[in-house]
């Protein structure tokens, strides 16, 4: 149980991230601050229903694809998202691009270090 959570709360950090880094880099991108918790939320959420499905998929229709779901994964997470919460905005083509690749890069980055730092202490802090 306790794995399950620690595994969540980096999934749910790391897309935080992730957002965050897009929003900070991208001049479309916009997350209203009140939205903040409900698109990383719904945005995890789809990416934890989706991956499954894509990946399902990829292996039986488009075996080539099967490297770049997680890329897949993040952009469908970004467009649900964006069509179900308010305050939150992702501009034109490049924008759309370009966020996918640096929500991805930036979960990817704080899903690495995240279990290993700061989880890392708190499962230290627990033993003690």
């Amino acid at each position: 149980m306790m794995r399950f959570l620690i595994s969540t709360a980096a999934h749910l950090v790391g897309n935080a991230v992730g957002l965050l880094l897009a929003a900070a880099l991208l001049s479309g991108f916009t997350i209203a601050p009140l939205a903040l918790v409900i698109v990383v939320v719904v945005f995890t959420a789809v990416e934890v229903v989706a991956s499954p499905l894509i990946t399902k998929v990829s292996l039986k229709k488009m075996p080539s694809l099967m490297g770049g779901v997680a890329l897949v994964t993040t952009f469908v997470g970004l467009w649900v998202t964006e069509i179900f919460v308010d305050g939150f905005q992702i501009g034109g083509l490049s924008n759309w691009l370009a966020a996918t690749l640096l929500v991805w890069l930036g979960a990817l980055i704080a899903g690495v270090l995240l279990p290993v730092y700061v989880f890392k202490s708190l499962r230290e802090e627990r033993r003690n």
